[in-house]
């Protein structure tokens, strides 16, 4: 006799995208549990025809009837495998009732001198810009009703004057930060056609990638800051490649791979007596003991810091996720980030929107622009930042994007100038030493990124536009941010104790909330994509910079404009950038500055 119960999500198409295991794979059961056809996608095919056959268990076990589809090979950053999969859906079903964006990488795990540039890329290309695409190529083949549900980090989330850093994760949480503000843009830009858009961030939650990977990186990064007994910041490095997969590992296959990097250290130490080879064994055993133990500490801390000291379980993010999409819940909370962790997390406040009056004193001192300007007003405000600079005594060096008005070049040309391609990296060393031996030792780097371009909606820009905005904002301002930090602390990357107590000044300005009498929330919710993606950040790398590196260099970000729609003043941004520039700022956690807000 057929089943006659009609299930909550019977006949609906739920595409879940990382889904071959783990959480995604998790959510997709649920969904399966309660009648859905599931579309499964992911970069290897053996764990999603692994997760075909279970949800096909699973539908028989509920009688649904329903589906199990597979796209294998499917990178949610791949622009065409993405498109291709959409337009696969929508000819062969017809329609997508639900997405969840829940793809995702843990990225490097290392302080951000030391982070691969493209490593970085690549990880905000699978958080941010996977999040985007497929979001947006789901819409065409959505209608009314339809619901799209981000899975995002609580670490990204604020509260009033307060931003979570997460150190060794700057390119997760620039990532993510951005993630939790473009389900808002969203919310805003699909109204008109119905679909519902919101972001939850679970919060710490049992899996391989924490337990495996998270932890235990994090915990190998604090020793390679520091070294360990014989062992140098760029050995431990070297060795932790080697060990940290041991974890977990059968006791003879620890001993092993213990001895095999023993013996591949010794011979990069040119060490050949078998006594110290032994030695390095010990120190090696040693270690990896000593990443364990505070691999534990960190799990056993972070849980100290929720009211019941437990993670949550996959099965319970898949419930939540289950919930809002909801049609009654969902319309309720769309547009929301919905603040699913309970954790208890105390931080330093890292934003304010007061800064003490600090007079021009640049005497002697060397401050570099770098420069990708969108509009005039962005070149105005260079050049009375530089004049007031050199007017007070200061040298200035100016190096202007080629993808910056024309206007740039020309009112910029009074100063010591240059355009050039900012986004390569070997360019920028080769300029900040260039300017080095010419001029004098750099005091302080200001990037200006410039505005958000003029657009309609987030989600009907090209691919090519898309990537350029997070090139622009996001990419590029970590690529020329993190040579500074190479210019400042030469071989600082490889080798952290030389960042001890350095000195240096980088501040990012921009972009600017939008003006005027007639800023609507989905004007404001575009520009806050991207300045999502810088807070996280800056507090972030400032963490490592301070509390990890010991050093006195500072990366401070100026938001101008307000939330009201008032013209953002230079002259307070002047007297921003002067403060910082004075040193003053490396005592107070505040690192966010919004000069035009007024709120206390």
């Amino acid at each position: 006799m057929p089943n006659l119960v009609v299930l909550k999500f019977q006949n609906k198409i739920v595409v879940v995208t990382g889904s071959g295991t783990g959480i995604g794979k998790a959510i997709a059961i649920k969904f399966a549990e309660n009648g859905a056809n599931i579309v499964i996608l992911g970069r290897r095919k053996e764990p999603l025809e692994e997760a075909a056959k279970e949800l096909q268990q699973v539908i028989d076990k509920a009688g649904s009837g329903a589906f199990v589809k597979i796209f294998p090979g499917v990178d949610v950053s791949d622009e065409d495998g993405v498109s291709r999969m959409f337009e696969d859906l929508k000819k062969s079903h017809g329609t997508v009732d639900i997405v969840v964006n829940n793809a995702g990488v843990s990225g490097p795990v290392t302080c951000f001198p030391n982070s691969p540039i493209g490593d970085f890329k690549s990880t905000v290309a699978i958080h941010l810009t996977g999040t985007f695409w497929t979001s947006a190529q789901a819409v065409k083949a959505m209608k009314q009703g339809s619901k799209i549900v981000t899975i995002s980090t609580f670490f990204t989330e604020e509260r009033p004057f307060e931003q979570r850093p997460y150190r060794f994760r700057s390119p997760y949480t620039a990532s993510q930060g951005a993630k939790n503000r473009l389900a808002e843009a969203m919310s805003w830009e699909l109204t008109d056609k119905g679909i519902i858009s919101i972001a939850t961030n679970p919060g710490p939650v049992h899996s391989d990638r924490i337990y495996k990977t998270v932890y235990p990186k994090a915990a190998a990064e604090f020793m390679r800051v520091s070294g360990f007994e014989s062992l140098s910041s760029e050995e431990v490095e070297e060795v932790n490649n080697d060990i940290l997969p041991l974890l977990g590992e059968d006791d003879k296959t620890v001993k092993d791979g213990i001895s095999q990097a023993a013996t591949k250290i010794a011979k990069t130490k040119s060490i050949t007596s078998d006594t110290e080879i032994q030695k390095l064994t010990t120190t090696i055993a040693g270690l990896l003991s000593k990443i364990q133990q505070i691999a534990e500490k960190v799990q056993n801390n972070t849980s100290k810091m929720i009211a019941d000291e437990q993670f949550l379980s996959q099965q319970q993010v898949a419930e939540t996720v289950l919930m809002l999409c909801d049609d009654n819940i969902s319309k309720i909370l769309n547009g929301k980030v919905i603040p699913g962790d309970r954790v208890f997390y105390p931080v330093k406040p890292h934003i304010a929107c007061s800064i003490p009056e600090t007079k021009s004193d640049y005497n002697s001192k060397v401050v570099l622009f770098v420069v990708d300007a969108t509009e005039e007003s962005d070149v105005a405000r260079v050049e009375h930042i530089a004049q007031s600079i050199e007017n007070s005594g200061g040298k200035t060096v100016i190096l202007i994007s080629k993808t910056s008005i024309k206007q740039a070049e020309e009112r910029l040309s009074k100063f010591h100038s240059h355009v050039m391609d900012i986004t390569s990296q070997e360019n920028m060393k080769r300029m900040l030493n260039t300017a080095t031996q010419k001029i004098g030792p750099i005091n302080a780097v200001i990037y200006v990124t410039g505005k958000i371009p003029q657009m309609s909606k987030l989600v009907e820009l090209s691919r090519q536009q898309w990537d350029g905005l997070v090139d622009k904002f996001i990419n590029t301002p970590a690529s020329v941010l993190q040579e500074v930090l190479g210019r400042y602390v030469p071989g600082g990357a490889k080798n952290p104790p030389l960042f001890k107590d350095k000195e240096g000044t980088i501040i990012v300005i921009g972009p600017d909330m939008p003006s005027g009498g007639k800023v609507t929330g989905r004007d404001r919710a575009k520009v806050e994509v991207f300045r999502g993606a810088l807070r996280p950040f800056a507090t972030t790398v400032n963490q490592e910079l301070s509390d990890v590196l010991k050093s006195r260099i500072r990366i401070h970000l100026i938001l101008p404009g307000s939330v009201d729609g008032t013209e953002s003043s230079n002259a307070r941004i002047l007297n921003a950038v002067n403060f910082f520039s004075s040193g003053r700022a490396t005592q107070n956690s505040e690192v966010i500055y919004y000069p035009d807000e007024t709120r206390s």
